[in-house]
């Protein structure tokens, strides 16, 4: 017998993402699936003929969780199309706010609010008593961190509501937007990023670092507290038979990493023309603190920021689009064939242009509104590939950087914090915290990468106020540069990481405005459709994971397959909502 599972919606924040999966009730494994975006995704049609610089401000309201992360995309593609780099304080400032707004903030609500619920003593309880059964009786490794004696009661603290863990991300998430908010302005919409900078004001350069300071004191106790947590409870569900593989994607790695956290003086010496930008961008961009890169079929093919953009190719066989026959140009600045010549630069993304064109769902053929990316490589592979903390982790972790020689081992050591007046007294201790790269990517691996990824994000936000203190005491506190539109068509293309995973924007502009532009959140690629070159990384993990419940197959909820997805940070909240005809009001309720 086949069981129809159809889940809609998956995400906790907000809807716009559905599940189908035939399932077989004997081997309780998918034979098929679909996972499927259910509105329009267009930003890109309302930025044509704007300035550049508006994209900054406009794109950010793609999402109201990760905002500054395409904020940060764009100002990134601006810099490039107008050939501006910030001074060194202002790429300093730059990386403090991004830091706390997005990775601080974000990774603390999914792994805890939104992800952590389907590992609660509410969900493991009903759905499998005897994973409950047995967490009553394991002590938990790391007890004497994070205070919680046995993992079921780690389980009680990811209650919605009413667990302690829960409530203590509410707090914290708070004191990172905080943090954040004293560079952006705001949160989650920053008002302050410009091309060649950012427009703080710093006519009180010292209050501004001692706020920052003081609420990163307290987020370094947080991270402490939750990558011990985090480490435990994967390390509980990995021993339990039918969990270690759960939400499998590929047999060896296919992951791109676009690289986040830039280093203040390599990035500021890129101010030029945006010909010269483009060409020097790797030498900056294998500086930053969190590495660019791609995986393909287990090999590290490159670490280069201009190669992976040469790489990128988006169509749109199976979603809601129409083709397109622009073409704006088939090379890069430096004269390199788009795609490398094996696929047909039109699906570059300086290129491609959207157009939707709605219809009926076809399980065979158009099923969604998300589009194919896919990673095109010198040898002629192409290939889907994922995007996430595992992805950049992975990727940095296996090249030299300041956490490790490249051998796949993060080590991080995070200084004493006091201020952790509700946290147990340990996490205010120096500690050294430590992640080894997996060998392949699964729903609890995703998870504790993302744990560890608060780590690496505290300790970058510390760098950059060491920085910004030396800075300040020597006067060098200017952070901009004034930016000009070229009197040419020129190109610009900007990497980023949100806490979900890699963002990427790319400009055509002419004449100060934009004639193409492109944007591929995390999820775009992580939920585009199956093609003849593969599954992405969503519905891949739904087809390698097991159903677990311990109830008939007429009362599955669809716990693992939920478990997979939600480990990715799914997020579409980049889909411009509309309706076509006569508008009404719909009410949902949605238990959050």
């Amino acid at each position: 017998m086949v069981k129809e599972v159809f889940i809609d919606p998956i995400t906790r924040i907000e809807g716009h993402l559905a599940l189908r999966a035939l399932v077989d009730e004997t081997t309780r494994k998918p034979r098929d699936v679909w996972v499927f975006a259910t509105m329009f995704r267009g930003f890109e049609v309302f930025l044509r003929g704007r300035p550049p610089e508006d994209a900054i401000h406009i794109t950010s309201r793609i999402c109201g969780v990760c905002g500054a992360s395409h904020a940060n995309a764009s100002m990134h593609a601006n810099d490039m199309v107008y050939g501006v780099a910030p001074e060194p304080f202002g790429v300093v400032l730059r990386n403090m706010a991004f830091a706390m707004t997005d990775p601080l903030y974000d990774h603390s609500i999914i792994l805890n609010m939104l992800g952590g619920p389907d590992y609660s003593e509410i969900m493991v309880k009903k759905l499998t008593p005897s994973v409950w059964d047995d967490a009553l009786k394991v002590d938990a490794p790391h007890r004497d961190i994070h205070g919680f004696a046995k993992i079921a009661d780690i389980m009680r603290g990811l209650n919605p509501i009413s667990g302690k863990i829960w409530q203590l991300a509410v707090k914290y998430q708070r004191i990172a937007r905080e943090g954040g908010v004293l560079i952006y302005g705001r949160h989650s919409h920053p008002s302050t990023i410009i091309p060649g900078g950012i427009s703080t004001d710093l006519s009180n350069a010292e209050y501004l670092l001692i706020g920052y300071t003081y609420r990163l004191t307290k987020l370094t106790a947080w991270v402490k507290y939750v990558y011990t947590v985090w480490q435990d409870l994967v390390w509980f569900f990995e021993e339990h038979e039918g969990y270690r593989d759960q939400g499998k994607t590929y047999d060896k790695h296919n992951m791109v990493s676009g690289g986040v956290f830039d280093d203040p003086e390599a990035y500021s010496s890129l101010n030029g023309s945006p010909e010269e930008f483009y060409s020097h961008i790797d030498e900056a961009a294998a500086k930053r603190e969190i590495k660019p890169g791609a995986f393909i079929n287990g090999e590290l093919v490159t670490k280069s920021y201009r190669e992976i953009n040469l790489s990128i190719m988006e169509h749109v066989d199976r979603a809601f689009y129409k083709d397109w026959d622009s073409k704006f140009t088939e090379t890069d600045p430096d004269g390199n064939k788009l795609l490398w010549g094996k696929a047909d630069p039109r699906f570059h993304p300086w290129n491609k242009t959207t157009i939707p064109k709605p219809g009926a769902i076809d399980w065979n053929g158009k099923y969604t509104w998300a589009a194919h990316v896919r990673f095109v490589w010198k040898d002629g592979t192409i290939t889907p590939f994922e995007v996430g903390p595992i992805a950049r982790l992975t990727v940095t972790a296996y090249q030299p950087n300041d956490y490790g020689s490249g051998n796949g081992v993060l080590k991080v050591t995070l200084p004493r914090s006091g201020g952790a007046d509700d946290l147990p007294p340990a996490v205010a201790e120096e500690m050294e915290l430590e992640w080894k790269a997996p060998p392949y990517s699964t729903t609890l691996q995703r998870d504790l990468a993302r744990a560890f990824n608060l780590v690496i994000d505290a300790a970058a936000a510390w760098k950059n106020v060491v920085k910004a203190v030396e800075l300040v005491k020597a006067g060098h506190v200017k952070t901009s540069r004034p930016w000009s539109p070229p009197g040419r068509r020129t190109f610009g293309v900007g990497f980023t990481e949100a806490p979900r995973g890699t963002v990427r924007h790319w400009i055509v502009q002419e004449g100060g405005r934009i004639v193409n532009y492109q944007i591929h959140a995390p999820t775009t690629g992580n939920v585009s459709p199956k093609d003849k070159w593969g599954m992405s990384p969503f519905e891949q993990s739904v087809y390698n994971t097991v159903v677990t419940e311990e109830v008939p197959p007429d009362q599955w909820q669809g716990l693992d397959f939920v478990r997979a997805i939600r480990s990715f940070d799914p997020c579409i909240a980049c889909a411009v909502h509309i309706q076509v005809g006569r508008v009404k009001a719909i009410k949902k309720m949605i238990m959050r």
